[in-house]
């Protein structure tokens, strides 16, 4: 089982507007409601390729019933506890000349709710692999998903941290199975830019070092680059096609990547599945279908 946490979902609106002009009553051409947050998105991805997996993290409000709502409709198991008070957020994303988004904060968690989540993490076996994706709410402490990992380091778990900056740095020490920064986010975290793949595999290397077993980094329309736990760098030229819708795509090829490995335990077969993945979601309108990544898989063959 693959179990992904969300701690902040939200409704993501999502309009397009023609001619888009400040200060001024625009008019939608477009519109579409999704669930949205990273480990969502992930478990979505998952179950469209057959995967077994289970979404977990906090709902509140009646936008929380909708979150639910589209996931059990979409057949997308989860388990989310819900809160007392507040309402799951709504983020906004403004498709015109340029994208826009706008991000609700969300509720606040409580102890008692955390408590809650730790016994529902208690309940991941050895063998099962869980997905800690996206930013902390600012009602919980900063350190969580180190606070997570901490607790389940007794446990074969295999475990991928999809965060950034500080979330991502302090997380490495507990060894996680996959990181995957995009290359603005390894930039930011090296503290410099990268020019070339080489550039790139360096600093890579550095976050393996630093504990992370293997390092997939994103670098869109340039594809991806993985440094492996035996310090193998593969490299992987992105399919050429029509971007349609960037939300997601980085979630996706997290899922694609998760699975490729759960299948066959290949690196080279995991990065193909994660790049496949992850292009059939920028050149779809919603995340992407397992007919939809398989055809992209062919081509990279």
């Amino acid at each position: 089982m693959v179990y992904t946490l969300t701690l902040n979902p939200a409704i993501d609106y999502i309009v397009n507007v023609d001619n888009y002009k400040q200060g001024e009553v625009n008019r939608t051409s477009g519109e579409k409601l999704l669930a949205g947050g990273k480990g969502i998105n992930v478990s979505t991805v998952l179950k469209n390729l057959g995967s077994d997996t289970n979404a977990l993290g906090f709902l509140a409000g009646f936008t929380g019933e909708i979150i639910r709502k589209m996931l059990d409709e979409d057949k997308i198991k989860n388990d989310f506890i819900f809160l007392e008070n507040g309402y799951s957020r709504i983020n906004v994303k403004l498709k015109t000349d340029e994208e826009t988004e706008i991000n609700g904060q969300g509720p606040e968690i409580s102890e008692k709710f955390l408590n809650e989540l730790y016994k529902k993490l208690a309940n991941i076996k050895s063998g099962d692999a869980l997905v800690l994706a996206g930013s902390i709410p600012k009602s919980i402490s900063s350190d969580i998903y180190c606070e997570i990992l901490e607790k389940l380091s007794d446990k074969s778990i295999l475990t991928v941290v999809d965060a950034t900056g500080e979330l991502l740095k302090k997380s490495l020490k507990y060894n996680p199975f996959l990181i995957k920064p995009n290359r603005s986010e390894l930039e930011e975290l090296c503290g410099h830019k990268l020019e070339t793949l080489d550039d790139i595999s360096d600093a890579a290397r550095e976050l393996k070092k630093a504990g992370a077993k293997n390092v997939l980094v994103s670098l869109g329309a340039d594809g991806a680059l993985l440094v492996t736990e035996d310090n193998q760098v593969i490299c992987r030229k992105a399919v050429k096609g029509n971007v349609i819708n960037s939300t997601g795509a980085g979630d996706s090829m997290v899922a694609g990547f998760i699975y490729g490995w759960l299948e066959k335990g290949d690196y080279s077969y995991a990065l193909d599945m994660g790049i496949s993945a992850g292009s059939a979601s920028t050149f779809s309108e919603n995340l992407a279908t397992k007919e939809e990544i398989e055809k992209i898989y062919e081509l990279l063959q």
